[in-house]
């Protein structure tokens, strides 16, 4: 696997983020949560898509929830600024 790649978050659109991680990258994704600073970790294993919070360790088994995912969490830009 390749090396852990920082970004902000609204950095990459979903589709870059997938296309990353299909790509074999792990994203780390600098959020900011109720005035802190936080690190999500995004990473895909081939078969299981995973969102590594603070608390929590979110599964996804496709692709199209992954993608609802990092969207309403705001991981990833909204469609109208990535264009």
């Amino acid at each position: 696997m390749d090396a852990t790649r920082t970004i902000d978050s609204g950095e990459l659109s979903a589709d870059e983020v997938i296309d990353a991680l299909h790509d074999g990258q792990r994203l780390q994704v600098s959020v900011e949560l109720l005035d802190q600073q936080h690190q999500i970790t995004l990473r895909y294993d081939g078969e299981t898509y995973y969102c590594e919070t603070p608390t929590r360790l979110h599964k996804h088994s496709d692709e199209a929830a992954m993608r609802a995912c990092i969207e309403e969490r705001g991981y990833a830009a909204a469609p109208e600024e990535s264009a």
